[in-house]
């Protein structure tokens, strides 16, 4: 995928790097949107679209059509990715601003107001 930005030409993926502030498996409320107040856990993040993916959580219906001949088309609820601006990660039951500290080799993601590891 190419990027363009204004008055620079096309970046590739490889050449931005970021840091996803929320990863998979991760407790999250939706701070915004129709889900708004809702909690759930991330089961998968889109990080080049910048979406998660949250069970349980924006459920649209999709209609299917039969695999098989003679079987039945059906209407299924499939959860569908939010963008990550719309979330935040839960830590004792409130949202909470993440930062990220060095430890040896290794960069953790630590609560910006206490300073505890996530």
């Amino acid at each position: 995928m190419r990027i363009r930005f204004a008055g620079i030409s096309s970046i590739s993926d490889s050449q931005i790097s970021f840091t996803m502030k929320i990863h998979k498996g991760d407790n999250v409320i939706v701070i915004s949107g129709s889900e708004k107040g809702k909690k759930g856990q991330v089961a998968r993040v889109f990080a080049d679209r910048n979406l998660v993916l949250i069970e349980g959580m924006n459920l649209m219906k999709r209609h299917q059509k039969p695999r098989k001949a003679g079987q039945k088309g059906q209407v299924v609820e499939k959860a569908m990715p939010l963008p990550m601006s719309n979330v935040a990660l839960v830590e004792g039951g409130k949202a909470v601003k993440t930062g990220q500290r060095k430890v040896g080799e290794k960069w953790i993601r630590v609560n910006r107001k206490s300073g505890k590891e996530i």
